[in-house]
């Protein structure tokens, strides 16, 4: 099956007409070196202009006319980029054993705290891949929360045993239907086609943005082992053409090859972790158009904390088949010219969230896993052109850097420290400049 790539041709894109923040005001950058994502090369001394949230004009040297009112800074020959996007993430605590002593009230609590720390690493936009919904979503569009813009995938859907399950092997206690809420509510478990049916319409209702299944096993299971493959063909193809019908698509939780290739078969979109894929499972995600969303800074901070944070013995045991992989997901998708999204999934630590930049870039090219967390990341949440990149029309997401992250990608990590200016949708949410 082709997967639509072009999401904007299939309307998914999310009308943002609700929200209610006023407009900030007009902002006029001068004296820096942009970032051209697409071209991979700065064009020292240039000037950009913002108005109503969006870029209004890019210019080397200075923009001359309808800059009377807005605010001018200087930014001293620092680096300007796009913001930042992470396609993997999970706002609320929910997957470790004491998440279940926690009400969602606190969850979402704690979740506004982690929005803001994620803008704060210059994370400008992130897809939450299971647990957050559309209120959270609604929280920041409005200006009640300060974070990212999101991308939600409401309740993940998993089958009775699969990798949302959270109950324990000896746990006899069945959940009471389709819509049963898991622990610290990441999920819902639903078996069979009618069932899968209900659940992908009603996270649709319920305003996701895409539909995330659980389709494999996983390190953090509490049983199961990462080759099992979850739920049947005609369950998921139900899913897929679910979400379709909506203008919405599918993501994927899997490791294996032969996981991933029934997955990109059956129409699934984006493939998240795929740690184990094979030559033949890459060349089927490019014939069809599929992404593949990697996060390995996960693992490594599993590997260093996993004990003392709880997390499941039986996922330690099955992390070092994980590890021994390495890079090769990476590798293997850059050779075949796969689209990499970025992705942290940092459910504890999220700190390391900007890490995953030093890992990907022990294999790859600064500018390729820069365009991982701008350019592959404004298509996979289908605003290509719109979120990524730095240009007339596109939205005011941006950062300044006290540095050429081409040469240094370190310049991305330590919590924001060498970013000087965050903008998101033309505000100024970070200035550490004069003027």
């Amino acid at each position: 099956m082709i997967i639509p790539t072009d999401l904007n041709a299939i309307s998914l894109e999310r009308n943002e007409t609700m929200t209610k923040r006023a407009h900030a005001e007009p902002l006029l950058l001068e004296n820096f070196d942009l970032l051209d994502v697409e071209a991979g090369a700065l064009t020292k001394g240039c000037a950009l202009l913002i108005e109503e949230g969006r870029i209004r004009s890019v210019a080397k040297g200075s923009i001359a006319g309808g800059t009377g009112k807005a605010r001018r800074l200087d930014l001293k020959d620092r680096v300007l980029m796009p913001g930042l996007i992470d396609c993997h993430v999970h706002i609320l605590q929910s997957i470790f054993p004491e998440s279940a002593d926690f009400l969602p009230s606190f969850l979402t609590a704690a979740a506004v705290a982690r929005l803001g720390e994620m803008l704060d690493r210059g994370f400008t936009t992130v897809r939450d891949a299971g647990g957050a919904d559309a209120g959270h979503r609604q929280a920041v569009e409005r200006g009640i929360v300060r974070g990212p813009r999101l991308f939600v995938a409401g309740r993940a859907l998993s089958q009775t045993g699969g990798h949302g399950d959270a109950r324990s092997s000896a746990d006899l206690l069945e959940p009471c239907g389709c819509s049963a809420l898991l622990k610290g509510g990441i999920g819902r478990i639903v078996n069979g086609v009618p069932e899968v049916l209900h659940a992908a319409r009603d996270e649709i209702r319920l305003g996701a943005d895409q539909i995330k299944i659980m389709a494999g096993g996983g390190v953090g299971s509490p049983h199961g082992f990462l080759e099992y493959d979850q739920f049947t063909n005609e369950e998921i193809a139900a899913i897929v053409d679910e979400a379709r019908r909506a203008r919405k698509y599918v993501m994927a939780h899997v490791y294996s090859a032969e996981g991933t290739k029934r997955l990109v078969r059956l129409g699934v979109r984006t493939i998240e972790h795929g740690n184990l894929v094979d030559d033949e499972a890459v060349r089927m995600m490019k014939e069809s158009g599929a992404y593949l969303v990697a996060n390995l800074i996960v693992y490594e901070v599993i590997a260093k904390f996993g004990r003392e944070h709880g997390f499941p013995e039986a996922g330690l045991a099955r992390l070092q088949t994980i590890l021994d992989a390495g890079t090769r997901s990476i590798e293997l998708a850059d050779h075949y010219g796969v689209k990499i999204g970025y992705g942290s999934d940092l459910v504890k630590a999220p700190e390391y969230q900007s890490d995953e930049f030093l890992v990907r870039g022990r294999v790859q090219k600064p500018i390729d896993v820069i365009r991982s967390a701008t350019l592959v990341g404004a298509d996979i949440v289908g605003r290509a052109g719109q979120l990524g990149v730095l240009k007339e029309g596109a939205v005011a997401d941006l950062l300044a850097l006290d540095g050429n992250p081409l040469e240094d990608l370190s310049l991305l990590t330590g919590q924001g420290a060498h970013m000087a200016l965050i903008v998101k949708d033309g505000r100024i949410e970070k200035w550490t400049g004069a003027g």
